[in-house]
């Protein structure tokens, strides 16, 4: 299983504004893995492909910026991966075992929020 485990980050103010690339270069100069990724970097992701563990490009839905000087999961970012999860821009390219996981995952963020996912919603 490539989910990574609930981080249970801070969250972000709700109108914190997200744009992914800027956000990712931020985690990897927070978490000194702007060559390769680390332990670290890994925090700002829901999910990651083993195989490829040891490129950018192994990882998938970043949920988390720097905020502050502390890595945050950002609301805009949550939804955003929910609506792959969704379907949304392609839907999300992950193992059939992985999906539920990764829901799992995103829905406790939206509990944090106060929230419910949009897989939980009439």
């Amino acid at each position: 299983m490539a989910v990574l485990e609930f981080q249970d980050l801070p969250l972000a103010d709700r109108d914190h504004e997200w744009e992914g690339d800027e956000a990712n270069k931020r985690v990897r100069r927070w978490a000194d893995a702007e060559e390769d990724p680390n332990d670290k970097y890994r925090k700002a992701f829901v999910w990651y492909e083993p195989d490829d563990s040891d490129k950018f490009k192994g990882y998938k839905f970043q949920i988390a910026d720097v905020v502050d000087g502390n890595l945050k999961a950002v609301p805009h970012a949550v939804f955003n991966a929910a609506a792959v999860m969704q379907g949304a821009r392609g839907g999300a390219n992950l193992p059939r075992n992985d999906i539920a996981d990764v829901k799992k995952h995103l829905g406790r963020y939206y509990d944090k929020l106060g929230d419910t996912p949009p897989w939980d919603q009439d």
